[in-house]
């Protein structure tokens, strides 16, 4: 099942924090989510993001979703703040 976001909203994927670096060393719980997510599809009045996108967004102005034990996030486009 795929989401089909609407009007200027957005579906993403957020991105796991690190839990080990890549030398080995086991990093500690973060204490806040990170604010970036990789966009999976947007809706038809998006103009300025596109799938595939990594973005910094509005942590707090988020719809989470659970879709056969993978979790998405909606989000409308005026809470992008910067694409990476």
């Amino acid at each position: 099942m795929a989401l089909k976001p609407l009007k200027d909203r957005i579906v993403a994927v957020v991105e796991k924090p690190l839990e080990q670096t890549k030398s080995g060393i086991l990093l500690g719980e973060a204490k806040e989510k990170p604010a970036y997510a990789v966009v999976e599809s947007v809706g038809p009045e998006v103009s300025s993001v596109k799938k595939g996108d990594k973005i910094v967004y509005k942590e707090y102005s988020t719809t989470e979703v659970k879709i056969d034990d993978k979790d998405y996030i909606i989000l409308k486009e005026e809470d992008v703040l910067a694409t990476l």
